[in-house]
Parts: C-alpha cells; structure tokens; sequence
C-alpha cells in the first residue's frame, strides 16, 4: 500500500515538474515572439533620436546613440503634413462613428422579428463577403456616385461591413431578448428600443468594431491613391506611401516647394532615413493610443460576438 501511494506520488510530482516546464517554455516563447514583433517598432524609434549619419550608416541597432529629437521638429516642417494629419483625424473618427452607426442599427434589424424577409436581406449582405466585382467596376460605381475627390468617398464604402455586421447581430442575439420586448409591448418604436435600450447593452462589441473600423481607417491608403487627386485629401498615410516609394522625396519636396530656403535647410540637416522614420513613427503613434482606451472592453466583445450561445 505504502508502495502504491509512493509510485503515485512520483507520478505525480513528475507531472507537476513536467507542466511546469511547458509552462516556463510556453512563456519564454511568447516573451522571445511578442520581442519580435516590438523590436521593428523600437528599432524605428531609436533610429529617429539618433544621429541621422550613425542611423544612414545602420550602426543604430540596439540602442540610441548622440540622442537628440530635431528629426521631429525637421519633419513638421514637411509642407502639408499637418492637412494630411487632419484628414486622417477626420476620416478615422467619422468612418468610424457612420460604421458603428450602420453595423449596430443593421445588426438590430436582422434580429429583430417585425422586419420584413429579415433572413433574405441578412444573407444578400453576407454574400458580399464572398462576391467582389472588381477594382475597375468599383471605381466606376464610385465616380457615378460623384465619390472621386470627395471626403465622403473615404467615410460611405466602408459604413456598411458584413463581418462587422455578424458579430454585432451574434452579440445582440447573446443579451436578453425580454428587454427589447417588455419595451416593445410598453409601447416604444424601433428608433427609441435601439437608442435607449440595445446601444447601452451592447458596448463592449461597439467598442470592438471601433477598434477594428478606426485601425482600418487610420492605416488606409489604396482608396486615395485610386479615387483622389486632389492634394488637399491626402491623409497621412498616403504621404508616408510617397515618402516611402520615392527616394528623392526629400529632394522633390526641395523643387517643387514655394518655401524652398526652408526645405533646402530640412534636406541638408535631415537625411531621407531619418525623415521616413520619424514620419512612421508620427503616423503609427496616434493609433496605438486607441488600444488602451478599449483594452477593457475588446476581449468580452470579441469572445461573445464570435461566438454563439
């Protein structure tokens, strides 16, 4: 007896040992991968506060060396960075809230029962995950609608997203039904039941379409290189995709500026690396502040609304 329990008691002592090493594996594997990740984001960082001659030459790798931060105040100085930077600013919170808008009021309606052929209309707008005319009938489509050189052409395409819409009509059909049908039989509307009653309810998967809808609108840029022309509309990231592809951007800034003295002086303190990093790190910056305003609520939506039951 006294044999058995001690075999049992290894065994199990073996296996403590053994999960505590997966353990210790599986965090040292996620420490070294969330490393990997961060490290191109550091990297960029510590290249725009160095010497922009030790950063040309690629010596800066590990850490800053001569730290210093005219590369930030040399970038404001680019012309219409600060335009770009509001139209990013405007797109990013107005697609955001006509996404919300739409995907919460939609996910609604394909719930509710008093809506006519509710399924045939959910399924249409679902099938537009799977069909896709193209890029050359969608520009026509969009010039029709008078959508070309137009700020709304950036904030309507994407007011309306079928996968947004599914996981909003999953969450809502997750919370009690008996709230929406007590106010129904007190007599409230439509409009009045999902104002006052279902938006409240529903905020954490609000608040995890924001998330998505407002990284999607921030990092955006193919819609403006095919639908604008007009400088005036560019957001930012469209003018680090010029900045990125053109090694002379610097140079042709210097040409074409009416303030070229100013320019000249930027071209000759800053090289075109320190001036491409500094510029993604003032691009990307802004929308890393999103995430832990909604950290709270990102995990409870997107766990509810993924999943049904």
């Amino acid at each position: 007896m006294q044999k058995k329990a001690h075999v049992k008691a290894h065994i199990v002592n073996d296996r403590g040992a053994l999960d505590k090493s997966v353990s210790v594996l599986t965090y040292l594997f996620f420490i070294l991968f969330a490393l990997a990740c961060a490290y191109p984001f550091y990297y960029i960082l510590i290249n725009t506060i160095s010497s922009n001659e030790l950063s040309k030459r690629g010596v800066i790798l590990f850490y800053p060396m001569e730290i210093h931060f005219k590369n930030y105040a040399d970038v404001f100085k680019l012309p219409d960075l600060m335009a770009a930077a509001k139209i990013s600013v405007l797109r990013t919170v107005i697609g955001t809230f006509f996404t919300l808008l739409s995907t919460s009021f939609m996910a609604y309606m394909f719930t509710s029962e008093h809506m006519w052929k509710r399924k045939f209309w959910y399924r249409f707008v679902i099938a537009t995950m799977y069909f896709n005319a193209g890029i050359i009938p969608w520009y026509l489509t969009m010039m029709n609608l008078g959508l070309t050189n137009n700020f709304w052409g950036y904030v309507l395409p994407t007011a309306v997203s079928p996968y947004f819409i599914i996981l909003t009509k999953t969450f809502i059909e997750s919370t009690p039904k008996e709230l929406r049908e007590a106010a129904d039989i007190d007599g409230a509307g439509t409009l009045r039941i999902y104002w006052q009653i279902l938006l409240p309810v529903i905020k954490p998967i609000l608040a995890t379409v924001a998330i998505f809808s407002a990284v999607n609108q921030w990092n955006a840029f193919q819609d403006t290189l095919l639908l604008m022309t007009k400088q005036s509309l560019y957001p930012l990231q469209f003018v680090l995709y010029q900045y990125l592809q053109s090694a002379n951007s610097i140079s042709s800034i210097v040409n074409n500026s009416s303030s070229s003295a100013a320019m000249s002086a930027l071209a000759q303190t800053a090289s075109i690396t320190s001036i491409r990093m500094t510029v993604t790190i003032v691009v990307v910056l802004p929308i890393l502040t999103v995430y832990p305003i909604f950290q709270r609520f990102f995990v409870k939506g997107i766990m509810i609304g993924a999943v049904k039951g």
